[in-house]
């Protein structure tokens, strides 16, 4: 039987699964994550988006929540408590792998992959199930949550949000493609799709059902029915406002918060993201 086959037979009997084997499955998966072998979403041209979610990858996390017992996790000698499952240990990838860690109150849950040249400033978190690709940068204060994926060359501005996405298990997770910028204090959450070198503005939120206005092209981004919101490739998207022209939003002349495309990335546009390779 096969590591996804024995998943998804163990999630399906819920709490009657044997505990012993749910955690044994969960370390195999746990180790697999962490390696890069297995992932919760990855690349599908047939897919909406161009990709597809590993529905068992997550089946087999919620396993190790479920059949975890809650230990004390406190560090330096008890001087730091904290308290989780025994099954969400922090993920140590050693000098070899070429990740650096900068001191400063970092964690990274083992489960997650960091591929080579990955940056990580403090104080970040990066979450079981995300995926971040080789030569990213996390910078202080962001988050990349539960199973989102992080493509190569991803800047993450300092507090930028990537959400995470455990349940439902169908749903596709935060996709941050290559080459893309993420400005600081932004938010992209519910399964948004991120193409390959677009720029989101600081302050910029997106969600699954966000409207984006496409200045350049004359029309409104929206994601069908099931479908995640996909911002396209080179897109610049900056923080908007659009009027409430319904009930008393109207008269009291209401505006609501919305993403706009005012550009597509140009040479000038890549001369300014490419600062970042100084601090490499």
């Amino acid at each position: 039987m096969t590591l996804q086959e024995q998943i998804e037979d163990l999630f399906s009997q819920a709490e009657l699964a044997d505990k012993v084997a749910a955690r044994e499955a969960f370390f195999a998966l746990r180790r697999a994550l962490s390696s890069g072998e297995a992932r919760a979403a990855e690349p599908d041209p047939a897919a909406p988006g161009g990709w597809r979610v590993n529905t068992w990858v997550k089946q087999g996390i919620l396993l190790g929540f479920r059949f975890g017992d809650t230990v004390d996790a406190s560090a330096d000698h008890g001087k730091w408590p904290f308290y989780d499952k025994d099954t969400l240990i922090l993920k140590k990838p050693g000098v070899e792998s070429g990740v650096r860690i900068v001191p400063g109150g970092s964690s990274v849950r083992d489960g997650a992959f960091m591929g080579r040249g990955v940056i990580c400033m403090p104080p970040m978190y990066i979450n079981i199930g995300a995926y971040v690709d080789d030569g990213s940068l996390v910078d202080s204060h962001a988050l990349v949550g539960s199973c989102a994926q992080i493509g190569k060359r991803v800047h993450l501005s300092a507090a930028a949000q990537i959400g995470g996405v455990i349940e439902p298990v169908g749903a596709l997770p935060v996709i941050i493609e290559d080459d893309v910028l993420v400005g600081g204090n932004t938010g992209v959450y519910e399964g948004a799709i991120v193409k390959e070198r677009a720029v989101i503005a600081a302050g910029t939120v997106l969600t699954g059902s966000t409207p984006v206005y496409d200045l350049v092209h004359g029309r409104i981004i929206t994601p069908e029915a099931g479908q995640p919101l996909v911002i396209p490739a080179g897109a610049v998207v900056v923080p908007g406002a659009r009027a409430v022209t319904v009930g008393q939003g109207k008269e009291w002349g209401l505006s609501l918060a919305t993403p706009v495309i005012v550009k597509y990335r140009d040479s000038r546009t890549d001369t300014r993201t490419e600062l970042e390779s100084w601090i490499r």
